[in-house]
């Protein structure tokens, strides 16, 4: 997935402006910046929510050439408004929140088949979330629901995954459990672009793209040292970096 001169608009503002952005295929790409520095604006771009100006392409396509069906079923969305109660209905139940992931595979009327319930149950079980799956949504917990709707994204089975803060209310050992499929689908081959606060695990990807007032700051490999330095330049100069293990740790200075 490339970007060149990418400009992305909220009504007649210009949020972000000039992105040459290269996102490495079947590999993990996370997506670091102050508040503010237009990081959800650029998720929504990549997702076509957002007006946008330049060019976004998957394998050298437009991704203004795809019907609304084929996008979805190529790229599936974690959006970080998605865990708000009054997102979803009153009764909508877990199960059914889930087998909306697969409506791009469906067609019009039809009822779900096979495959789709086989996929909602595996995603149900792979987010530790199949034992609430006759629950209505609504009477979740956020970090339940948090992981409904990352079972959603999953059942999609698209080659992207493009996700808004999806550790926002996991706890710590479900924290681990993201971490965990995050790897298999990379084992799939799947590519995967994280919009992430909690830097140590943004730090984990293969992948780090910096923006900051609406202007990429900085890309590069997250273990390169040059890509260290530009992430303390990020923050000026307010964070260090620390390694634990085979991990990077900012801490505040």
């Amino acid at each position: 997935m490339k970007t060149r001169q990418l400009t992305v608009y909220r009504g007649p503002c210009a949020i972000l402006s000039d992105l040459n952005l290269d996102i490495p295929q079947g590999k993990w790409t996370s997506v670091i910046g102050p508040n503010g520095a237009g990081k959800s604006s650029l998720l929504q771009a990549m997702t076509d929510l957002l007006k946008w100006d330049g060019s976004i392409t998957i394998d050298g396509r437009n991704i203004a050439s795809f019907t609304q069906k084929d996008l979805a079923k190529k790229i599936a969305w974690l959006d970080q408004s998605s865990n708000t109660p009054d997102e979803f209905g009153d009764s909508l139940s877990v199960y059914d929140t889930v087998m909306l992931g697969r409506l791009p595979h469906q067609g019009w009327l039809h009822l779900p088949s096979e495959t789709d319930h086989r996929s909602v149950e595996q995603a149900l079980q792979q987010t530790d979330a199949w034992h609430l799956h006759h629950r209505q949504l609504q009477k979740l917990s956020g970090g339940e629901r948090q992981r409904v709707l990352l079972a959603r994204l999953l059942a999609v089975d698209s080659d992207i995954l493009i996700m808004d803060e999806p550790l926002a209310n996991l706890d710590p050992p479900h924290q681990a459990d993201f971490l965990k499929w995050q790897s298999n689908l990379l084992a799939q081959g799947k590519t995967l672009v994280t919009v992430l606060h909690e830097i140590h695990f943004a730090l984990r990807a293969d992948h780090v793209v910096m923006l900051n007032r609406g202007k990429l700051h900085f890309q590069g490999s997250s273990q390169d040292p040059a890509t260290h330095q530009a992430l303390i330049s990020l923050f000026d100069g307010r964070i260090h970096l620390e390694k634990l293990g085979n991990d990077w740790i900012a801490l505040p200075n």
